[in-house]
């Protein structure tokens, strides 16, 4: 709570640039007035001297912070910059001799002032104020980018996070319409398969509604809902179709991204036993060896009918490689092969 409210007023402070130098300077004139003051009581004196010491300060601390750091530093000429900041503090020390020397007879004719500090003295005065100031100028501006960065992180993280949500609310729709209308196709043969094929796809929708909205979810469950999706297509398939699936290795604690694998074998299904009742065939091959998870799957190119080819449908690839892009940018590969007659897909994804 402490560190929070610091926090907040350091945030205060940052975007009120008047009000961080108002406050500096008094700072420093209550400091320096006390240091000059030659008794334990502060005379007027010592308000006219400590003035009059901090015009040559003034002027070295701003000379640095509004042409220095900005036209020669952050330009990352340094060697210039450090011969430049040399110059500044000896012309700003000298300046500071001639002040009380000459310009305070001028000024203020009735006082009669002399530089209590030599040159080298001087020297250090306005070393430590060049230096101060030049780091509270560059920490200031690392904060402000750090907080730049961040808000900026932010605004893509969300803009991922929406983008995902909307590639994936469009996996639902497609997919159901599709299993609505092979679920429609068996009633209408009066297959008796159809009332399995409704528990089947209740399975998944109970799925895809209340456990795919997490961020990952069990491989374990994914793989379930795959063999479930493999399992209402093999009811509502024609038995001249071939269908195969075998899968190697264990899931363990593995985590993925919800309905990855959806919308790759439901393209392969939709171009392979629904394309080609007859000769079709669809083959899905997983594997999964230690943190790798390779899935492939192979299908023959048959003709799809005129409601699943409409363009609606055709998100599924398109879908995975966004998603992929997004959720695992230098730790998947997807290659797509197509000869005319075969459709191949390989996906190789390293998980957590």
């Amino acid at each position: 709570m402490f560190i929070s409210n610091i926090r907040r007023v350091f945030l205060k402070l940052a975007g009120n640039r008047v009000l961080q130098h108002v406050l500096f300077w008094m700072a420093s004139f209550i400091f320096l007035v006390n240091f000059f003051s030659a008794s334990n009581k502060v005379e007027k004196i010592d308000y006219i001297y400590t003035a009059l010491f901090h015009v040559s300060l003034v002027t070295a601390v701003y000379v640095n912070i509004w042409i220095l750091i900005p036209r020669v530093l952050q330009k990352a000429r340094y060697l210039i910059y450090f011969v430049c900041i040399l110059a500044l503090i000896y012309i700003s020390a000298q300046f500071n001799q001639v002040t009380f020397d000459h310009l305070v007879d001028l000024i203020l004719p009735g006082y009669y002032f002399i530089s209590f500090y030599d040159i080298g003295d001087i020297l250090k005065f306005v070393f430590v104020y060049v230096a101060l100031t030049s780091l509270l100028k560059l920490s200031k501006g690392w904060f402000l980018l750090s907080q730049a960065e961040k808000q900026i992180m932010r605004i893509r993280q969300e803009k991922v996070e929406s983008e995902l949500k909307a590639l994936k609310s469009q996996i639902n729709p497609h997919f159901l319409f599709n299993s609505l209308n092979n679920i429609y196709s068996l009633a209408m043969g009066g297959s008796g398969k159809a009332p399995a094929a409704i528990l089947k796809l209740s399975d998944l929708m109970r799925y895809m509604i209340y456990e795919s909205n997490e961020e990952k979810v069990s491989l374990q469950k994914e793989i379930d809902f795959l063999e479930n999706y493999i399992a209402l297509q093999r009811l509502r398939s024609d038995q001249r179709s071939k269908i195969e699936y075998t899968k190697d290795g264990s899931p363990g604690e593995l985590k993925i991204a919800p309905l990855l694998f959806l919308p790759l074998v439901e393209n392969s299904f939709k171009h392979g036993v629904k394309g080609d009742p007859a000769g079709g065939y669809v083959r899905i091959h997983l594997e999964i060896r230690d943190r790798q998870l390779n899935l492939s799957l192979e299908n023959n190119k048959g003709k799809v009918d005129e409601i699943e080819g409409q363009e609606n449908s055709g998100i599924g690839l398109a879908n995975v490689k966004r998603r992929l892009e997004l959720l695992y940018p230098d730790r998947s590969f997807l290659e797509i092969l197509d000869n005319g007659e075969d459709f191949q897909v390989k996906l190789e994804l390293e998980l957590t």
